[in-house]
């Protein structure tokens, strides 16, 4: 009976171990975890749902701050004639973003609540609660407001769906950043509230 039990045991402890070796979860490395939540993207083998699909399948390096404060917003021209002026990624250029001097971002204190911290293609986030009314999303490690005006580009996103935001600083406008959504490759402006 001993051998019968033995052998019964082994066998579970075998095949226990062939299916967890065979799921993809334990297949992935893991991201590791800041103590403010972030998830950190670098040496983390993601299933090909969470690949970004916008900006050729990788999340851009962080807006340049334009030398010409007037300068106006650059729209991308595609090759079937049509003009894409909406704020998004493409090819690693940021096209669409609003001059340094609109008066809309003018903040007499910017950064009232304090500065979010993990900031960059670095860095991957998912909401963890959402405010449709306020126009409010919050991550583990802070709270945002979607700027008003921006608010139509980004009112149908999947808020919910997984690790899809990436938060820069905006170069051009003191006190705002900008929230790059990974699959759709546009982005809007934000204000970080704290937490």
């Amino acid at each position: 009976m001993n051998t019968r039990l033995a052998f019964l045991s082994a066998s579970v402890l075998v095949l226990s171990a062939a299916l967890l070796a065979a799921s993809p979860g334990s297949a992935q490395e893991r991201g590791k975890t800041d103590r403010g939540g972030a998830k950190t993207t670098q040496r983390v083998a993601r299933p090909a749902q969470d690949r970004p699909r916008a900006n050729q399948g990788h999340i851009p390096r962080a807006p340049l701050a334009r030398s010409n404060p007037s300068e106006q917003r650059q729209a991308e021209h595609l090759p079937t004639g049509h003009v894409n002026d909406l704020p998004h990624v493409n090819h690693d250029q940021w096209f669409g973003h609003e001059p340094a001097n609109d008066a809309r971002f003018h903040m007499d204190h910017p950064f009232s609540h304090g500065r979010f911290a993990h900031l960059g293609p670095t860095y991957r986030y998912r909401v963890t609660r959402f405010d449709v009314n306020l126009h409010r999303f919050w991550f583990s490690n802070g709270c945002f407001e979607v700027a008003d005006w921006d608010w139509p580009l980004c009112a149908d996103w999947c808020w919910n769906c997984g690790d899809d935001f990436v938060v820069y600083d905006d170069p051009d406008h003191p006190g705002w950043n900008l929230l790059y959504n990974v699959h759709t490759g546009v982005y809007v402006h934000v204000q970080y509230m704290g937490r």
